[in-house]
C-alpha cells in the first residue's frame, strides 16, 4: 500500500508541475505539439489517481497480487505512454512515437488485473 501512495502522489505531483509547465512555459515554445504534450498530462493524472486508488484497495484487499500487479502495470503504463508523448513533443524525435502504444497496452493490461482482481472478490 505505501508503495503505491507514494507512487501515486509523486506522479499526481509532476502531472500538475509539467501541465504548468506546458501551460505557462511549452505553449509559445511548441504551439504545434503542446496537444502531445498535454495528451501525456491528462493520462499523466489519470493514472497517477489510479495509483492511488489501487494503493487503498490493496490495503483493502490484503494486498492481493492482482491488484499489486495491475499497479505496477499502470506505473509502467505512465512512463511509457506519458513519457514518450512528453519526448515526443519536447525532442521532436519521432523514435518515441512507437513507444506509446506499449505504454497503453500496459494501461489496459493494469486494468484488466484490476477487473479480475474485483471478480474474483467473494
Amino acid at each position: 500500500m505505501k508503495l503505491f501512495l507514494i507512487l501515486g502522489s509523486l506522479n499526481a505531483f509532476l502531472s500538475v508541475a509539467l501541465g504548468a509547465f506546458g501551460a505557462h512555459i511549452l505553449k509559445a515554445k511548441i504551439p504545434d505539439k503542446i496537444d502531445v504534450f498535454q495528451t501525456g498530462v491528462h493520462y499523466h493524472m489519470i493514472h497517477a489517481i489510479a495509483l492511488l486508488v489501487i494503493a487503498l484497495l490493496s490495503d483493502k484487499l490484503g494486498n492481493t497480487s492482482l491488484v499489486n500487479a495491475s499497479g505496477w502495470a499502470i506505473f509502467i503504463g505512465i512512463i511509457l505512454f506519458s513519457g514518450s508523448l512528453y519526448g515526443l513533443s519536447l525532442t521532436g524525435i519521432k523514435a518515441f512515437g512507437p513507444i506509446t502504444p506499449l505504454g497503453g497496452l500496459s494501461f489496459l493490461v493494469g486494468w484488466t488485473l484490476l477487473a479480475i482482481a474485483a471478480f474474483k472478490l467473494n
